[in-house]
C-alpha cells in the first residue's frame, strides 16, 4: 500500500502564521540579531543548495544559466519591486553577469548578491534626497496628470531626467493621496474608518503634515535599508531567487528561517492569526487562519498589506521593505497585548489611503479551528418543507503529535464530520453544504477519508513525484451520506480543500458552487536539512510532489472550476497561484479507474445553472453587489491613478465605498452578523433546495429559515 505519512502535513508547509510563518519562504530575511554568532559557512551552504536543488525538486531541471538569469531578475524584484529605485544602466550592468551566478553559486560563491545590494543602498540614498527636494519645492494639484501605480513590469527609467521625471509622479501621488484624504467630506470619513480607528488619539505620524509624514517615512526607510541587510538575511534571499526560480513554494531557509518555520509548524507563538507574505515591500495577508484574533475580529481580508506595526499606544513603526520575518516579530507578543496594524487595503492598489486596525494578539483556538454545523429549515405553504445541514471546515486537522504519544480521542477532522453527518441523518436533514471557503488545506489523510465519508470505495486523488505516479484511494467501503451535496469554495480554497472538491466533481457526486476558481496549489513542499549533522547549514524547502484529479488533470494553477459561479469580488483582487512568479504549469496524468456515483448530479447542472442565475438576475442585492464588483475590477486594471486632488477625491470616496461592501460581504465577518450577511451561502441554500427537488422530483420551499 503506497505509504500516506510522507504527506500528513505537507499540504501545510507553504503559509501558516500564527501570526509566525508566511507563504513564500524565499522573502522571509530576517535582520541582524543582538547576540553575537558563529560566521555561517556560506561556500558550503551555496553549494550544497546548487547540487541537490535540481536533484529533489519534482521536475528535475538542470541548475544552468536559465534558471539563474531568472533568479538574478528575481533577486532585484526582491528590492525594487515597482522598478523605481535602479536605473535601466544598473539593469544592464547586472545582466552581463547573468549566466555566470550559477557557476558562481555552485562554487560557493554569492559575492555578486553584495554588489546589487550596495548599488540599491546608493540608489535609495540618492532618492531619499531627491524626495526632500521635491518637497520642498511643492506641487500643483491642480494639473491633469497621472501617475502609473502598476509598474511590476515597467522599464526601469533609462537616464536622471526620466528617473527625476518619474519620482516627481511617484511622491506627488503620495502627497495628492494624503491631501485627499483630509478633504473628505467628514460624514463619509468618519463613516468609513470610526469602526478601524476605534477613537484612538492621533500618533505622532498621523498629526504630520502630509510633507512632513512623507519625509520621515523615507527617512526611515533609507535607515532600515543601511541596517536590514547582515549575511544572514543575503544569502537567504540571494539563495531563495534560485529555488523561486524552479517554483515560488521552494526557498532556502538559513538557520534563522528554520526556527521560525519550525515555530510556524508547532503553532507555539502568539500572534494574529494569518498567512503573509512578502508583496510589494509590505507584508501581504494571504489567508486569515480560522480561531484566530483577525478572524474573530472580522475586518482583515487576504490582498491587505501591513505597512507598519504598533505595540499599544506606542508610535508605528514602519515594516515596508522590512525581511518579511522581521516583520513577523514585531507582530507577534504575549497573549492578551494589543498590536496595532497600519494597513494598505486590498483594493487600494495606489498605496496613498490607509486605515488601522487594533487586534489583541491570542492563540488560535482549536475548538474554533473545529468543524462546525447548522441545520436550516425551509418552510412554504405550497411546498415540501426541507431541512438543509451546513458543515463548515476551515481546515483539514490533525492532532498527529497526540496520536504519535499516545492520546486518547484525539482530535480529527474526518471524525468531526462523520459525527456531524450521523447528527444530520438523526434529525432528517434532506440535503448538505459542505463550506470549505478559505480552507487552506491540511493533512491529506483526512481530506481523503472525509471525501471518502461521501462516496464508496475508489480512489480519491493521484499524486506525482520524481519515481512515479500512485493513486490514493478512500479504503473504506462505507458511505457516511449518500443524499444531495454541494461543496461551496472560493478563491482561499487550497490544497487538501482542492482535493475533495474536485474528487467530488470528478465522481458526479457534488455541485460545486464558489468563485470562478480555486485557490490552484496543485503541489506538496518537503524540508530537507542540507546537513544531517549539525543546523548551520540551514534546510531546502522543495517541491516534491504534485496532486493531480482522479481524471488525470492537475489542481495546480487551474484548481477547480465550480459548476455554479457566484459573484466575488476575489475573484477581482490577485488571488490565486497564477499571480505567484514561475508557478508550476497545469499538466495531466492518465485517468484513474473510478466508477462514477450511481446518481450523477452532472444532468441536472443545466437546470441548476438557470434557476440560480434567474435568482441572481432578480436579486436586488446581488444586481448591487455585481454592479459594484465589475467597478472594482475596472479600478484594478487600470494601471493609472490621478494627480489632480478633485478627481483622487472623487476616486478615494469611490474606493471607501467598494471598501465598506467588502467588509460587508466578506466570508470570514464575525459572530451572528455572518448569517445575516452572507449571500453566497444564501443562494448556495436555495441551490441545495432546488438539487433537493431534482433529485426527489418533488416540489419544495425556497424561503430560508435561520436558526
Amino acid at each position: 500500500m503506497y505509504n500516506l505519512k510522507h504527506y500528513l502535513l505537507l499540504p501545510l508547509i507553504p503559509a501558516l502564521l500564527c501570526s509566525c510563518a508566511e507563504e513564500n519562504k524565499p522573502e522571509q530575511n530576517t535582520s541582524a540579531p543582538v547576540v553575537e554568532k558563529i560566521p555561517l559557512p556560506i561556500k558550503r551552504i551555496a553549494s550544497r543548495v546548487a547540487d541537490r536543488l535540481p536533484h529533489t525538486h519534482l521536475n528535475r531541471m538542470p541548475f544552468n544559466d536559465s534558471i539563474a538569469t531568472n533568479a538574478l531578475m528575481l533577486f532585484i524584484d526582491s528590492f525594487d519591486f515597482d522598478h523605481s529605485y535602479f536605473l535601466a544602466s544598473d539593469i544592464e550592468e547586472f545582466q552581463q553577469s547573468a549566466t555566470q551566478l550559477d557557476d558562481q553559486v555552485r562554487n560557493g560563491d554569492i559575492s555578486f548578491s553584495s554588489l546589487i545590494v550596495d548599488r540599491f543602498k546608493d540608489r535609495v540614498t540618492n532618492r531619499v534626497a531627491y524626495v526632500n527636494q521635491l518637497l520642498d519645492e511643492g506641487f500643483d494639484l491642480s494639473i491633469d496628470e497621472s501617475y502609473r501605480w502598476k509598474r511590476d513590469d515597467a522599464p526601469w527609467p533609462k537616464g536622471e531626467a526620466a528617473w527625476d521625471e518619474l519620482w516627481r509622479k511617484k511622491i506627488k501621488n503620495e502627497y495628492v493621496g494624503r491631501i485627499a484624504m483630509k478633504e473628505i467630506p467628514e460624514p463619509e470619513a468618519k463613516k468609513a474608518d470610526t469602526k478601524d480607528l476605534e477613537e484612538e488619539n492621533l500618533t505622532e505620524d498621523e498629526m504630520l503634515e502630509p510633507d512632513e509624514f512623507i519625509r520621515e517615512r523615507y527617512k526611515q526607510f533609507q535607515l532600515m535599508v543601511q541596517n536590514n541587510f547582515d549575511e544572514e538575511a543575503v544569502l537567504e534571499r540571494y539563495l531563495s531567487a534560485f529555488t523561486q526560480s524552479y517554483d515560488p513554494h521552494s526557498a532556502y531557509l538559513s538557520p534563522r528561517g528554520v526556527e521560525d518555520f519550525d515555530i510556524h509548524m508547532s503553532l507555539s507563538l502568539v500572534g494574529i492569526g494569518a498567512m503573509l507574505r512578502s508583496e510589494d515591500g509590505a507584508a501581504e495577508i494571504t489567508k486569515i487562519i480560522p480561531g484566530g484574533p483577525a478572524e474573530a475580529d472580522g475586518r482583515l481580508k487576504p490582498g491587505d498589506k501591513i505597512i507598519a506595526v504598533a505595540q499599544g499606544k506606542e508610535e508605528p513603526v514602519s515594516i515596508l521593505y522590512w525581511p518579511l520575518s522581521k516583520a513577523v516579530r514585531l507582530i507577534r507578543g504575549e497573549k492578551g497585548t494589543e498590536v496595532v496594524l497600519t494597513i494598505i487595503p486590498a483594493e487600494d492598489k495606489t498605496g496613498t489611503r490607509t486605515k488601522k486596525l487594533a487586534l489583541i494578539r491570542d492563540e488560535v483556538k482549536l475548538e474554533e479551528q473545529a468543524a462546525k454545523s447548522e441545520v436550516y429549515d425551509n418552510i412554504g405553504t405550497n411546498a415540501l418543507p426541507v431541512r438543509l445541514g451546513v458543515i463548515t471546515l476551515p481546515e483539514f486537522y490533525a492532532d498527529f503529535a497526540g496520536a504519535r504519544n499516545g492520546k486518547d480521542d484525539v482530535r480529527r477532522s474526518s471524525v468531526d464530520v462523520r459525527n456531524i453527518l450521523n447528527q444530520f441523518a438523526t434529525n432528517d436533514v434532506d440535503g448538505v453544504i459542505l463550506d470549505l471557503r478559505n480552507d487552506g488545506g491540511g493533512s491529506l489523510t483526512e481530506a481523503i477519508d472525509i471525501a471518502g465519508q461521501f462516496i464508496p470505495l475508489g480512489p480519491v486523488v493521484q499524486v506525482r513525484e520524481q519515481r512515479g505516479v500512485a493513486v490514493l484511494p478512500d479504503g473504506d467501503p462505507t458511505t457516511v451520506y449518500a443524499g444531495p451535496l454541494i461543496v461551496l469554495v472560493n478563491r482561499t480554497s487550497a490544497s487538501a480543500s482542492e482535493i475533495v472538491a474536485a474528487a467530488l466533481q470528478d465522481y458526479g457526486r457534488a455541485v460545486i458552487v464558489g468563485d470562478s476558481k480555486t485557490h490552484g496549489k496543485g503541489t506538496v513542499q518537503t524540508v530537507l536539512p542540507l546537513s544531517r549533522l549539525s543546523d548551520d547549514l540551514g534546510s531546502l524547502k522543495v517541491t516534491t510532489a504534485g496532486f493531480y484529479r482522479i481524471a488525470g488533470g492537475s489542481t495546480q494553477l487551474r484548481g477547480v472550476t465550480p459548476d455554479i459561479v457566484l459573484p466575488s469580488l476575489f475573484d477581482s483582487l490577485e488571488i490565486g497561484e497564477e499571480f505567484l512568479p514561475n508557478a508550476l504549469p497545469w499538466s495531466q496524468v492518465q485517468s484513474a479507474y473510478y466508477r462514477p456515483w450511481r446518481n450523477s448530479v452532472k444532468p441536472l447542472l443545466p437546470e441548476l445553472q438557470i434557476r440560480s442565475q434567474e435568482r441572481m438576475r432578480d436579486n436586488p442585492e446581488f444586481r448591487t453587489f455585481m454592479a459594484r464588483r465589475e467597478r472594482l475590477r475596472e479600478r484594478m486594471e487600470t494601471p493609472t491613478v490621478s494627480l489632480k486632488l478633485s478627481k483622487r477625491v472623487d476616486e478615494i470616496l469611490a474606493e471607501q465605498e467598494l471598501e465598506n461592501l467588502q467588509d460587508s460581504m466578506v466570508e470570514t465577518d464575525n459572530g451572528e452578523d455572518k448569517k445575516e450577511e452572507d449571500p453566497i451561502l444564501d443562494e448556495a441554500l436555495r441551490i441545495l433546495t432546488d438539487l433537493t427537488e431534482l433529485s426527489s422530483g418533488g416540489t419544495v420551499a425556497a424561503d430560508i429559515q435561520r436558526p
